[in-house]
């Protein structure tokens, strides 16, 4: 299928090197033949209200926003989403009717790599139980708590998890670390949405042995592609689902606002961008 306009689209953040963005988008733009564009553009968070001001004028129809501006996008746009507005962070902006709109699709994206990966994963029971409480984790909890999924939430510093659990009012029981094998007997899910495990970071020490058998382990984290908790859940026979799959699922509603089409997230797409991330280790 081709389509005459030429569209152009970002990804916005600082630093920006290192975002696979371009190659998922690119990747679609010539799957359905659209003569549009998708680059990275580095900001620093200095210049960022000046980048927001200028979109119009720079001819883009949209774009993604990456750490660390994703709150300050939220402010500035004149429409937020109503999961933007409650997390009050935007990852995904387009123009319409003269209005900057937000919206933020990590949640989405989350959950249609749960769906994708570990299919009727929301229909076992058992606690979710959740790692970590920076943005990542805010819109995990909040995906969960719409599959009306009861949380249990740890982080290493059990203030900010306080902060968060307040922020949802209801569903999120806050744990010390300390007590996460205790907590995972039972639990249906391990969510991991901190840093750690990530290339270049400490790794997460932490026995899997209390999991129950048909119990699902996510690593939001996708770099490395597949984490030492990964590896462990799989060494028990858990299913797994990589943070590859919540990294291709938000791309794909922001495509679908900028370019017209709602591009699928398929075997060959995902073996590109895996294969691309191994040329960094």
């Amino acid at each position: 299928m081709s389509i005459n306009l030429k569209p152009k689209a970002f990804v916005v953040g600082w630093p920006i090197a290192h975002s696979r963005s371009p190659i998922i988008h690119g990747f679609w733009l010539k799957q359905f033949g659209i003569q549009g564009s998708y680059e990275a553009i580095a900001v620093a968070p200095p210049d960022f209200s000046d980048f927001m001001r200028d979109l119009p004028v720079n001819g883009f129809v949209g774009g993604n926003v990456t750490l660390p501006h994703k709150q300050k996008a939220f402010e500035r746009v004149d429409r937020a989403s109503a999961t933007a507005a409650k997390l009050e962070a935007v990852n995904t902006l387009w123009l319409q009717d003269g209005a900057l709109y937000g919206d933020n699709t990590d949640v989405e994206g989350f959950l249609a790599a749960l769906d994708q990966d570990a299919p009727g994963w929301d229909a076992a029971s058992g606690d979710a139980v959740v790692l970590g409480a920076g943005g990542a984790a805010r819109a995990v909890v909040y995906g969960l708590l719409r599959r009306s999924r009861r949380v249990i939430l740890a982080n290493r510093t059990r203030e900010r998890a306080e902060a968060l659990a307040t922020h949802f009012s209801a569903g999120v029981e806050v744990i010390d670390w300390a007590r996460l094998p205790s907590s995972l007997e039972g639990a249906g899910l391990l969510v991991n949405t901190t840093s750690l495990g990530m290339k270049g970071q400490p790794p997460l020490e932490i026995e899997l042995g209390g999991l129950p058998d048909d119990a699902v382990v996510n690593d939001i984290v996708y770099f490395p592609l597949e984490t030492a908790l990964i590896r462990r859940a799989q060494a028990r026979g858990l299913r797994t689902v990589s943070g590859i799959g919540m990294l291709l699922h938000q791309a794909a509603p922001g495509f679908e606002r900028w370019f017209g089409l709602r591009p699928g997230v398929t075997a060959d797409l995902r073996r590109l961008v895996e294969a691309d991330a191994l040329k960094s280790i």
